[in-house]
């Protein structure tokens, strides 16, 4: 029995134990700390079923892997090229391709379609973003579930939540949702605003924690006058909630040992950034940093302390807003940017547009239809790697099981095209796997990352950890479509047939990968039949779907999964405020029956 790691996009990021005899049999491992004895349908179903990319290609037709890599040297000779990375797999030889693109002099991405706006706001205030680890969410009292839907992308993690006191923010009612006490079924786009209310309450309650304030956050009376800017009343009705909802969830969070779990889809904006940080700002005012059972748990930084082998420094275009049409040579590595990447006509005719076009992955796609020369990969039974995760602190090795009938490796690949180009090339594999192994730390017979902390924060914050809480002290929003301003009383906001876009992870897909769903969910109040076929438009473009009505979903909200073919159609190519990231859930889209 080998033991490796399950290489998807996903916060749990579990152990497995494989047989070689029969790969196909995946079962968790049970020393793993995210083991609950049960590994997801999309690992042990969906990514079974997916039909794997077999045979090189160039322009259509299949080639040996010789002549394919012949190909992919000849395109690399051209001083522009672009590397544009999915974040699909979280091993960390996936990255030894940003040596080729030193090497080639090449162009890299930089932000990211998923996390990074949140990123910036977490390292303004905190300046540097550490892991709350799993064993200190089991020890809260009451878990503040905020915008982040953890049956569906977390469901690991759903142990440690056992006899919890659950409130839920999302304007969707999840499954999470249901079985909370208190859910707060707030408008879209409203994250910052409640933050900066409840901050501002526990003030005036005196239900700030002055000891750990006077000690990390000097600054919290300037915060306070900050967050009286901003007009109850009319903030209160802006985000559909009353002031005994407010209550009941202050009566909570300031009494017991609480931990906020954040989610992605809430920085999803332009300023993105000021809602981790607004609540950040939060959760300082209640001195939830650095005391057991209690802490902020957004993304966490995968590779936070370590020393990274494949650093390079290169020219960097935004990975939410590339400009394909700038590259002669496009290499894409396991993503599909066709697809994923917002306002998807612009990207898709960009792509349609380079001569070399260049797509190294598993599984066709939009992009790889589109691709003038494909590379199938190996997956990860079939190689050496490192598993990170950006959910907890763990390390673990992705040990080979079997050996492929097709495909390169990412390693292999770097190698022999440098090899034909007759650059310098890169050291071995196992001096790589060592470089990062090397550098973990062991807990408990864990490896774990070099800066982990039990519990982060105790001693203060920034980088050498004894820096103070910086608090958010300024929010412009411009692009605030009810022309809100902090300064002055919003003007009541009727429904105009616009609805707010929410681009959720569904159950049974991944990214763009595996079962995809073509469906819009509407409330019944919409007006529209189940089952209708309906068009969903903005500036962006347009998209026919079919109609599921739910009542889970907010009456001026439209709900299509983020895997849903073309609903990127709709999407803008802003880039945050902070950190590059993207803006999904900026869009707001018209919906009228077709036919």
């Amino acid at each position: 029995m080998i033991q490796t790691a399950c290489p998807l996009d996903c916060w749990d990021a579990c152990g497995i134990t494989v047989d070689p005899a029969r790969p196909e049999a995946l079962v968790s491992t049970p020393t793993h700390p995210m083991d609950n004895g049960a590994l997801c349908a999309l690992l042990n179903k969906h990514m079974h079923e997916a039909p794997r990319i077999t045979t090189p290609r160039i322009d259509g037709q299949a080639v040996s892997m010789e002549e394919a890599l012949d190909a992919v040297a000849s395109a690399l000779r051209s001083d522009r090229s672009l590397l544009w990375r999915g974040s699909g797999h979280l091993g960390v030889m996936q990255s030894v391709t940003d040596l080729l693109m030193e090497r080639v002099g090449g162009t890299l991405t930089s932000g990211s379609l998923c996390d990074s706006a949140g990123q910036a706001g977490v390292e303004a205030g905190r300046g540097i973003n550490r892991h709350l680890p799993p064993e200190q969410i089991a020890q809260a009292e009451v878990v503040v579930v905020w915008g982040r839907n953890i049956t569906v992308t977390n469901k690991h993690l759903m142990p440690y939540l056992e006899g919890k006191r659950l409130i839920v923010i999302d304007p969707v009612r999840t499954p999470i949702a249901k079985r909370a006490e208190i859910h707060l079924q707030i408008k879209p786009r409203t994250d910052f605003y409640l933050a900066m209310l409840l901050a501002r309450f526990s003030i005036m309650e005196d239900g700030e924690d002055h000891a750990w304030l006077e000690r990390f956050g000097s600054e919290w009376e300037e915060f306070y006058e900050f967050t009286r800017e901003f007009r109850i009343k009319a903030i209160l009705a802006h985000m559909g909630l009353s002031l005994d909802q407010m209550g009941d969830m202050l009566r909570l969070i300031q009494t017991h040992k609480t931990v906020f779990l954040v989610g992605i889809p809430l920085q999803h904006y332009i300023q993105g950034h000021a809602v981790t940080w607004a609540i950040d700002s939060l959760a300082a005012v209640l001195g939830l940093f650095g005391r057991e059972g209690c802490g902020v748990s957004y993304m966490g930084s995968s590779r936070q302390g370590f020393d990274n082998p494949f650093a390079v420094s290169l020219p960097r275009v935004p990975t939410v807003t590339a400009p394909f049409e700038r590259f002669e040579t496009v290499l894409v590595q396991g993503g599909n940017p066709a697809e994923s990447m917002p306002d998807s006509n612009r990207v898709q005719a960009a792509l349609d547009g380079v001569k070399n076009l260049i797509y190294f992955g598993l599984y066709d796609n939009e992009t790889s239809a589109r691709a003038r020369i494909i590379i199938p990969a190996k997956n990860f039974l079939e190689k050496e790697d490192i598993r990170l995760s950006y959910g907890h602190q763990y390390v673990t090795p992705m040990h080979k099981v079997t050996e492929a009938a097709y495909g390169i490796s990412e390693y292999d690949f770097v190698t022999e095209i440098v090899q034909r180009l007759e650059l310098e090339p890169i050291e071995s594999e196992e001096y790589y796997l060592s470089a990062w192994l090397d550098q973990c730390r062991e807990e408990n017979g864990q490896r774990v990352l070099p800066d982990y902390h039990p519990l982060p924060y105790a001693d203060g914050f920034g980088e050498e950890g004894d820096e103070a809480f910086v608090f958010i002290d300024e929010y412009e929003d411009d692009d605030e479509p009810i022309g809100f301003r902090r300064f002055r009383k919003p003007r009541e906001e009727s429904f105009d047939g616009h609805y707010w876009l929410l681009t959720p992870k569904s159950l049974k897909a991944l990214n763009t990968q595996f079962v995809r769903k073509s469906e819009v969910y509407l409330s019944a109040e919409c007006g529209f039949a189940e089952g209708e076929r309906v068009r969903l438009r903005n500036k962006q473009g347009e998209l026919e779907l079919t109609v599921k009505l739910s009542e889970d979903v907010r009456p001026d909200c439209a709900l299509v999964y983020g895997s849903t073919p073309g609903v990127n159609r709709l999407t803008p190519a802003h880039l945050s405020e902070e950190g590059e990231g993207a803006c999904y859930g900026e869009a707001k889209v018209q919906i009228e029956r077709v036919g």
